[in-house]
């Protein structure tokens, strides 16, 4: 069973047992967290959502803090002198699907 669910503005297709990193969200470690914006539900047969799957949620603990990698932005306009240099690191977290529920 598989269901694709949206967190922090994008989608995911997770399974039972899968650990993925989303946005931060509120919660300590080993918090359990649900996630009920379900688009789709996968298995034997497939539920599609209008947006979303109806009694539909993913059940999941939260296993961390993580940092993504640097990015680096660099903007500059010629023969003006001015030059601007930025960094940004994302902080998501750590979750460990559960079950899929609906």
């Amino acid at each position: 069973m598989y269901a694709v669910v949206r967190t922090g503005g994008k989608q995911l297709r997770v399974e039972p047992g899968d650990v993925v990193d989303i946005e931060q969200v509120s919660g300590e470690l080993g918090d359990r967290i649900e996630l009920s914006e379900v688009l789709l539900v996968g298995g034997e047969s497939l539920r599609v959502g209008t947006p979303l799957v109806e009694g539909a949620r993913v059940i999941a603990t939260v296993q961390g803090s993580v940092k993504g990698e640097k990015i680096r932005i660099f903007k500059h306009k010629r023969r003006k002198r001015y030059r601007l240099r930025q960094g940004h690191r994302q902080r998501y977290t750590q979750i460990r699907i559960e079950s899929i529920e609906g």
